[in-house]
């Protein structure tokens, strides 16, 4: 299993990397991920030692009830504060809030647009990371995908499932496609966790494990001292 912490490397740039299956370090789940008919060549920006990272994938729609908004926002600090990497689209508004979060801290970030890479324009925020080789950016998509879609979109889920460690899933509607995205992962074993309480009653009655922040930020910190004993 992956490290929480990959070594960092040098400044990397903001030049365009190709990714194949031959890459040492090529995400295993992605290898069988059955969003693709194959393993899909990524397209990288950043460093690339960070997939070498267990990350904690960040799920988070703009249905989400109010209260669940503030402990997303309470709990990406308290990863940011504990230097948990993680892993998401940031699509949403809330996951974008939490993207400008992870950004004023030292941890490890792997974004996924639903688009490709190519030509993707950078804050200042984000060129920092690069720079500090603490952001990377993948994506499985051509040049010629220049503009997120629902259906990139459920691909990129798909992707950020089989590379992270632990799933977070802030909310699910019923009968949603985020709920049915849940219940795939973990049929697969994946780890699915969301938060305690009455808004996710109905999520954690479908086998998602309710925590609280502080259990969840646990839960990430646990994976690393497994890896290290497997290593």
């Amino acid at each position: 299993m992956p490290s929480l912490c990959a070594p960092i490397q040098a400044m990397p740039s903001l030049d365009l990397q190709t990714i194949a299956i031959e890459y040492p370090d090529y995400p295993a789940g992605l290898k069988t991920c059955s969003a693709f008919k194959t393993a899909p060549i990524l397209s990288a920006i950043g460093n690339l030692s960070l997939l070498q990272t267990s990350t904690i994938a960040l799920f988070c729609s703009k249905q989400c009830p109010d209260d669940l908004i503030l402990k997303t926002y309470d709990l990406v600090q308290a990863l940011r504060a504990a230097g948990v990497p993680v892993i998401s689209g940031f699509h949403s508004p809330i996951e974008q809030d939490c993207l400008k979060i992870l950004l004023q801290g030292t941890q490890a970030i792997i974004h996924c647009p639903a688009r490709s890479i190519h030509n993707l324009r950078f804050s200042p925020a984000q060129k920092q990371a690069v720079g500090e080789g603490r952001l990377l950016l993948i994506s499985p998509f051509k040049a010629s995908y220049s503009r997120a879609t629902a259906k990139l979109a459920e691909k990129r889920n798909a992707m950020i499932g089989a590379i992270a460690h632990t799933i977070l899933i802030a909310y699910a509607a019923p009968n949603s496609k985020t709920l049915a995205f849940a219940q795939s992962l973990i049929k697969t074993g994946k780890s699915v966790v969301t938060f305690d309480g009455e808004h996710t009653t109905g999520l954690q009655e479908q086998s998602m494990i309710g925590l609280g922040i502080d259990a969840i930020v646990q839960r990430c910190l646990a994976s690393k001292k497994t890896s290290g004993n497997k290593r």
